[in-house]
């Protein structure tokens, strides 16, 4: 799917997942961050998660994203909130990212698993940058019931691209993990991140008639709604699992 359109969905948006405020707020608590920690954040989105926490619990951290606007918008972020001296925003392929190894006490990837051609690959990728006693942090999708046929095409999703929640939890210790903790999405911020792109995406297509990807930008639209409403408000499920090596 083009970045673009993705651009556009989420301009109105801090947080790039389907967690709310409060749930990245228990996230942080969980993660048992304290000052002096540093995090990297692969695929980082605005930099929401990185901006706050180190406002919160004093860290330091690392972003990384492919997107110029998405990062444009996290580095604003970051002087909004005063924190700009301790986060440092990188454009780049977070899955060719070379960071330097040990050296982050959190490295975390949320719903972007797609750079490591799935968990395991990502996990592989995540774990050279953490230190001895660290975690990670992976955000990831997971079907809540067994989907009908129509949602593997109405998402793009392979049928082994993911499990349920226990396969989930399968897949990490296959990986050499261990699962900590989890906080996961409900159908409520599966809602607020994906229902109020709706009104976004029509606001844009509104005030954008002559764009050349106007009729794009449509579809995109129909296909979220449509997916969500009648595939993935009842069958897919998201969540972020915290896990360190075994």
């Amino acid at each position: 799917m083009s970045l673009r359109f993705h651009e556009i969905a989420e301009g109105g948006h801090r947080i790039l997942n389907p967690f709310t405020h409060d749930k990245l707020a228990l996230l942080g608590e969980i993660a048992r961050l304290r000052p002096g920690h540093r995090l990297l954040d692969l695929c980082c989105g605005k930099a929401e998660m990185l901006c706050r926490w180190s406002l919160a619990y004093g860290i330091e951290g690392v972003g990384v994203d492919i997107s110029d606007v998405f990062l444009a918008a996290g580095r604003a972020r970051a002087e909004e909130l005063g924190v700009a001296g301790r986060v440092r925003l990188e454009k780049g392929d977070a899955a060719a990212y070379r960071a330097e190894r040990g050296a982050f006490d959190v490295v975390s990837c949320l719903g972007a698993t797609w750079i490591g051609n799935g968990l395991a690959g990502t996990v592989e990728l995540m774990l050279p940058a953490l230190r001895a006693g660290g975690i990670l942090l992976v955000g990831e999708p997971y079907w809540n019931s067994e989907p009908p046929e129509g949602a593997y095409e109405a998402f793009g999703f392979g049928r082994e691209d993911f499990t349920s929640l226990a396969g989930t939890i399968d897949r990490f210790e296959a990986a050499g993990v261990e699962v900590l903790e989890m906080v996961l999405a409900d159908g409520d911020s599966w809602d607020r991140y994906v229902a109020s792109q709706w009104w976004t995406l029509s606001d844009w297509l509104r005030d954008n008639p002559g764009d050349p990807d106007v009729e794009g930008v449509r579809d995109f639209l129909e296909r979220c709604r449509r997916s969500h409403v009648e595939y993935g408000r009842r069958h897919l499920g998201w969540g972020v699992f915290v896990v360190r090596p075994r």
